[in-house]
């Protein structure tokens, strides 16, 4: 009897010595989507089945032969909080303080990623805000940061968690308040995934399956296949492929030859450099979109007072990265984002009178050039004695970018192509969720007019992986940003601001325009409550059926007569008229020669007039059209009209 004991115990203990597991997004806490069959999935022992309860809804699944399982459970209704129960033999999960209701996934790059508590920028009122946050029925997820080559199963996160406060403070401010405004007005729970890695590129977003088949995309993509699996391996390429990139650098920059900096030197023919205003970005000068080196030339004059003393160099901060000389001698280099330098500069290199600052600035994406204020630009020595430089300076291009045939791909770089696809959002699918909130594009503006394509291709990709139809995709337009333009411009901003409008033409998508409370000085403005307050006017409108207004005019066609413009719009409402009650301006105009000028604009029965005594046969129309527009046309309900011009 002994021995059947023993064995009958073996047994039963081979039987049981599977685990069960699931996705790492069902926690206790968790939203479940209203009205749709929710899939939930995991891993445990091949062949075995696994059950779902959650209330009076069940359903179940077999795992496969890799012990994967997935389960549907049929649409579920609103009710109080229950527990979803896993079970699996005697193997048994339960997630407790379930609620049933809307599940939004807010994700993107900074401006997404920036909570409401933030300390690297700050949101308006954040301490109220913070204190304020109390609500229950609103649960929040965070996907950690992580890349990864290849598709994985797994994420990071501390789980769903209850909206409080303490754990507001570390969440997407735009999602929180697009959540708050959903919940308020729909009277529904509400769950919040928040997956936003700042400074990110779309294309890190999107899945390979997708980008094999963009053109400009399937060059990396074959790159990335070809890639070692273990991880030493990975960095003894990356390694190799950036030594090979920095003499590619090198070598198709005119200002380096060798070893030798040459457009550092103090004695240096610079009558081909052209002037450029400093602080600024050069994609608003002659330079236009450009990634790569830039050379940065200025003077300063010392005084015979200062002779003797160390000095400390001030550079207003680079985008994205500087190597300093002063009088032809480096001085410093640095790769932070957006903290002024301050080189000390030794007795020995400074002279009475005129002095050489050579700035090599380093721009790998997005825009290049100075962001801050001209008080960044200044040499000073302790005894209080300071003398700015800001205002003019020579410039000179150094090595392009697409030039620049190498590109290493370094382990845990968030920019390369799927990574972020692969380890932030694969993980996620296919969670059933009610639709997107999406805040990104600064980092793309570089290659604003591939951004048509891209992004089009990133909404559709997503609803092709999650398969659960055209779901709601509601997305930001970029905000104004950078000194604001004089005259006319053409503009790489602008064009991204077009791109993501395009993608309108894609089934239930929505956009809110935030051209207006936007900040000339920081890429991260301070009022989200009115971006998540726009984008919640979409669903509120688009996938919840309210009769509100929730877009500002859109432009729709124009009519040219007897030398002006007519222009007709969409979202109008009950009509159009300036925010601040002046005239409209933001408009410029041009001929057959794409010459554009400032226009005069009339409103006229819900359509504008615009006209140019300086343009007689007019042919093309633009509006906001800047980085930073002055612009104020908006319809009665006070939402701003999107940038568009009529000759793309």
């Amino acid at each position: 009897m002994l021995v059947v004991f023993v064995v009958l115990t073996l047994t039963f203990c081979k039987e049981e010595s599977y685990t069960l597991e699931t996705a790492q997004i069902f926690t206790d806490n968790m939203v479940l989507q209203q009205g749709a069959e929710v899939p939930v999935w995991g891993v445990t022992k091949a062949g075995k089945t696994v059950e779902v309860t959650f209330g009076t809804y069940t359903a179940s699944a077999v795992a496969d032969e890799k012990g994967k399982w997935l389960a549907k459970l049929p649409k579920l209704s609103l009710g109080e909080p229950d527990s979803l129960v896993v079970t699996s033999g005697k193997q048994r999960k339960v997630f407790r303080n379930v609620v049933v209701g809307e599940v939004w996934l807010c994700s993107g790059q900074s401006n997404m990623e920036m909570s409401v508590g933030c300390t690297w920028a700050k949101v308006k009122d954040s301490e109220k805000e913070v204190s304020e946050a109390n609500y229950p029925n609103i649960r929040l997820f965070t996907v950690d940061r992580a890349t990864s080559f290849s598709p994985v199963d797994t994420i990071s996160t501390k789980g769903w968690l209850v909206c409080t406060p303490q754990t507001v403070a570390d969440f997407s401010a735009v999602g929180y308040f697009f959540g708050r405004e959903i919940h308020k007005t729909q009277n529904v729970p509400v769950g919040l995934i928040q997956a936003a890695w700042g400074g990110t590129l779309a294309e890190a977003w999107t899945s390979a399956e997708t980008l094999k088949n963009l053109k400009d995309f399937a060059p990396i993509m074959q790159q990335i296949e070809s890639l070692p699996i273990h991880k030493d391996s990975l960095a003894k390429r990356y390694e190799q492929d950036n030594q090979q990139m920095y003499k590619e650098m090198a070598q198709a920059d005119p200002g380096i030859k060798g070893d030798d900096t040459l457009f550092a030197a103090v004695d240096l023919d610079v009558s081909d450099w052209i002037t450029m205003k400093i602080p600024g970005m050069w994609e608003q000068t002659q330079i236009g979109t450009f990634d790569g080196a830039g050379w940065f030339r200025m003077t300063v004059n010392v005084p015979k007072s200062q002779l003797g003393k160390d000095l400390t160099l001030s550079v207003a901060p680079p985008d994205d990265a500087d190597e300093t000389w002063f009088n032809g001698v480096k001085v410093g280099e640095s790769k932070e984002w957006k903290v002024v330098r301050n080189y000390k500069i030794p007795a020995k290199l400074v002279k009475e009178g005129k002095n050489i600052i050579t700035v090599r600035l380093l721009d790998f994406q997005g825009d290049g050039g100075f962001m801050g204020t001209k008080d960044d630009f200044k040499l000073s020595s302790s005894d209080g004695w300071s003398v700015n430089y800001a205002g003019e300076a020579l410039f000179k291009l150094g090595y392009n970018k697409a030039d620049v045939k190498m590109v290493p791909l370094m382990p845990n770089n968030p920019n390369i192509p799927t990574v972020l696809y692969n380890a932030m959002l694969k993980p996620l699918i296919p969670y059933a969720i009610k639709g997107v909130v999406w805040y990104q594009g600064e980092s793309n503006v570089s290659k604003a007019f591939l951004y048509r394509s891209l992004f089009s291709a990133l909404i559709t990709d997503w609803r092709k992986q999650w398969q659960q139809g055209d779901f709601p995709f509601l997305f930001v337009q970029l905000a104004n940003y950078l000194q604001r333009n004089t005259q006319p411009m053409e503009d790489s901003w602008s064009e991204l601001r077009e791109a993501q409008a395009l993608a309108l033409k894609l089934p239930n998508t929505a956009m809110a325009v935030t051209i207006d409370i936007g900040d000339g000085n920081d890429i991260h403005p301070a009022n989200k409550q009115d971006v998540g307050l726009r984008l919640a006017y979409n669903a509120r409108a688009k996938v919840y059926g309210e009769k509100i207004p929730f877009s500002g005019p859109i432009y729709k066609a124009m009519k040219i007569e007897e030398g002006k413009i007519t222009l007709e719009f969409e979202h109008v409402y009950e009509g159009l008229k300036t925010s601040d009650n002046g005239k409209v301006n933001g408009f410029s105009i041009a001929g057959e020669d794409k010459k554009f000028v400032w226009a005069e604009v009339e409103i006229i029965e819900n359509k504008l007039v615009v006209s140019s005594a300086k343009i007689k046969n007019p042919v093309a129309v633009r509006y906001a059209w800047s980085p930073n527009p002055e612009c104020n046309l908006v319809n009665s309900a006070n939402l701003p009209a999107s940038p568009f011009r009529t000759d793309f």
